[in-house]
């Protein structure tokens, strides 16, 4: 599958939820297989935290595929021999989409902390300019795992007829305080770094050594993403065989492994864009800007499909499930699977084969498998 990363330049201005504009602005994006004459095979796929828009397929000097490969591709759940699916990077992200490093227009200097907050709303708004950029008005279905989850929500609340299919997985209605105070070691750990200079630091500072405080922040992101039964198996009690037991820094094979690759996170991801993204993951809420949470939901015209992941540590099954129980109520379209696994709010990127089958049912192709 041959893919190239492709940008949009737009002049036009893009009006945020705090009142700012950004102006202009890029869009990075890829897209996959053909688009048919009526255009109604498309399929956008939203990104989580970390993501971008390269979700699947290799580049001829990478090893690693795109983040949701095991997903998309020929033959696969979201099959693009029969799908265009399109996958672009949100606002504030560093790779490709304008974000707080990009120049802060008409000077050549980055916008850094001058950057303004953007939220969940204001990813799904730029993806909708891009949309019509594209030419494309209507959508077979909108997918997304956690942030890239409540991306797909906000769309189906805000642009009630855009997509036929919602697809929701490991994501909630509003980020609750558990979770926000994962994200609060994050932000202080990057905060409290003297290289990170009060967000002064210079292009790709941290290529060759990395930030140690995005670094340390991401270990907790990490430890919210797996489960207590998924590091069980996969690290036991082990040690690190060339690390003594009765060193004090010696290490298990889980702490090792947390400084791998933490360390490698912190060399390729900007640590402002980091910032960036955590405060839209926190400001989410589906009802700001409507009267109620009530108010929100009955908005939806979608035929709404919403994955919970029982060892969910992150946002819990019972988040999702509260949206289908007030679905369900407003006889609104909406199924409901809670998916069990052990491996944490990570299974939507790595377990696959316990929902692909579902998507496939979900698209209409459930005989052709």
């Amino acid at each position: 599958m041959k893919i190239t990363t492709k940008q949009a330049h737009f002049s036009s201005p893009l009006y945020l939820e705090s009142g700012r504009i950004l102006e202009p602005y890029t869009i990075a994006y890829e897209t996959y297989g053909e688009i048919n004459e009526d255009k109604s095979n498309v399929i956008l796929v939203c990104h989580a935290l970390s993501g971008s828009h390269h979700a699947a397929g290799t580049y001829e000097d990478e090893k690693k595929a795109g983040w949701w490969d095991g997903l998309i591709g020929e033959g696969k759940a979201v099959d693009t021999s029969k799908y265009f699916v399109i996958c672009s990077n949100v606002l504030g992200s560093c790779f490709g989409t304008t974000g707080p490093m990009s120049d802060n227009y008409p000077s050549h200097q980055p916008f850094r902390l001058k950057f303004p907050v953007v939220t969940i709303k204001d990813m799904v708004r730029a993806q909708m300019h891009l949309l019509s950029h594209l030419g494309i008005y209507r959508l077979k279905a909108i997918i997304g795992g956690s942030m890239g989850g409540m991306q797909a929500l906000q769309f189906a609340v805000d642009y009630p007829n855009l997509a036929e299919h919602i697809i929701s997985m490991a994501a909630t209605y509003a980020t609750r305080p558990w979770t926000i105070a994962f994200n609060k070691v994050a932000v202080e750990a990057i905060r409290s770094d003297p290289r990170f200079e009060d967000g002064n630091y210079e292009k790709d500072a941290f290529k060759e050594d990395g930030l140690s405080g995005l670094a340390i922040g991401r270990i907790a992101g990490h430890i919210s993403y797996l489960s207590p039964k998924s590091m069980d198996k996969k690290f036991d009690r082990n040690y690190v065989n060339t690390d003594g037991l009765f060193e004090l820094f010696g290490r298990y094979e889980v702490e090792r492994y947390m400084e791998y690759n933490t360390a490698n996170f912190s060399r390729h991801f900007d640590p402002l864009s980091y910032l960036y993204i955590v405060k839209a993951i926190n400001t989410f809420s589906l009802s700001r800007g409507y009267d109620s949470l009530h108010d929100a939901i009955s908005r939806i015209k979608s035929n709404v499909h919403l994955f919970s992941f029982s060892s969910d540590y992150l946002f819990f099954p019972e988040e999702m499930e509260h949206i289908y129980k007030m679905m369900k109520r407003n006889e609104q379209s909406c199924s409901y699977i809670d998916v069990e696994s052990d491996y944490g709010h990570d299974a939507f990127l790595v377990e696959i084969d316990k929902f692909e089958d579902d998507i496939i049912s979900i698209l209409g192709d459930e005989n052709e498998k």
